[in-house]
């Protein structure tokens, strides 16, 4: 302070009023400056609010979003559990189904073969039947002509 008292007492009056001009000028030209930051500050004070805002709202859907999700994902959850549980009883059925085929085919397969024999005893008879009535004829003669003497 004491070096800038020994400048200024050398200077003349012209020359420090010069300065003192300029001095306040550059005060004005700070305190305009100033001002207009102040605005933008306000400005951006108010963005910033607007922000946080926006940002409470985001965080907000973000948080129903994940409790949707989480929702979804639980249903998922219960719908692969029953699928799964649909689908074992379905093998179990499909598996008994098979077995009740095959026991059926085989049922089929001996009564076609019992069937087959029946047909064949049937043939037997039909081809026995001409002479079998042809005896009983002859017996039943034998035996009238038996009675009638």
């Amino acid at each position: 302070m004491a070096q800038f008292k020994d400048k200024v007492c050398g200077l003349s009056k012209a020359k420090l009023k010069e300065l003192l001009f300029t001095l306040i000028d550059e005060c004005n030209a700070l305190n305009s400056e100033n001002c207009m930051l102040k605005d933008v500050c306000a400005e951006l004070k108010k963005d910033i609010k607007e922000l946080e805002h926006e940002n409470k709202i985001l965080k907000s859907e973000k948080f129903e979003f994940d409790m949707k999700n989480l929702v979804l994902h639980e249903d998922l959850d219960k719908i692969k559990g029953t699928l799964s549980l649909k689908e074992d009883a379905f093998v179990a059925d499909l598996t008994k189904l098979e077995n009740e085929s095959l026991e059926l085919k085989q049922k089929v397969e001996s009564l076609l073969v019992e069937n087959n024999k029946l047909l064949e005893k049937l043939k037997q008879v039909e081809s026995d039947l001409p002479a079998k009535q042809a005896l009983e004829l002859f017996i039943r003669s034998a035996s009238l002509a038996e009675h009638s003497s």
